[in-house]
């Protein structure tokens, strides 16, 4: 009987939870996948990556339409929408980043080394820190937060120190592609930025 009511009667409840967190998982494999391809100057294995960014495109949508159909939620739909569409945001930025390299046909990525570190750490902070939601526990998440906003912080520093250097150079062509990807390097981190407020939201709403 109970099974009758529960699958019949009762709204239907999602994980999302687990949904979140498949999103973030999926995001820092592209950001940490994108800091070794770089580091190694692998081309093909930045070429992948626009293959997990399909995939990870598919989840947004999986995720989003669960949203819309669903009653009961862990958290208010505002923030779990604002959660689905910032970590989707995370990894176009890494696409967009690969699209950039591949059009302007830049090779020599190995010098962001320090940059992609920095946000392969703070996408393993944001996972961790959503991996922490369901247990409610604001003292595991809430480091992770900081970890990012610290993080954030250094990134832009990073940036601005390198482009400045790279404004020294005479050459004006490899000026500009090379600000272009700085400034997308910074676009990922900010997206990472966002996505860590949203979080910060959503534990601060459920203790």
């Amino acid at each position: 009987m109970m099974g009758f009511i529960g699958k019949y009667l009762l709204p239907k409840e999602i994980d999302f939870n687990a949904a979140l967190l498949r999103q973030a998982t999926i995001g820092r494999s592209m950001v940490e996948e994108l800091h070794q391809a770089c580091v190694d100057e692998d081309r093909a294995r930045l070429a992948s990556l626009s293959a997990t960014a399909l995939q990870a495109r598919e989840l947004k949508a999986q995720n989003m339409a669960q949203l819309l159909d669903v009653f009961i939620t862990p958290y208010d739909k505002e923030s779990i929408y604002r959660m689905i569409t910032q970590l989707d945001w995370v990894t176009l930025s890494v696409k967009h980043f690969v699209l950039e390299t591949d059009v302007y046909d830049i090779h020599e990525l190995a010098e962001y080394e320090p940059i992609l570190k920095m946000l392969a750490t703070m996408a393993d902070a944001l996972e961790q820190g959503i991996a922490h939601l369901p247990a409610r526990t604001l003292n595991r998440i809430s480091p992770k937060i900081d970890q990012i906003h610290d993080s954030y912080d250094e990134v832009v520093e990073a940036c601005a120190k390198t482009t400045a250097k790279l404004l020294a150079q005479d050459d004006i062509k490899h000026i500009i592609r090379h600000k272009d990807i700085l400034l997308q390097l910074k676009e990922i981190a900010k997206r990472l930025h966002v996505s860590a407020n949203t979080l910060e939201d959503m534990a601060i709403k459920i203790v």
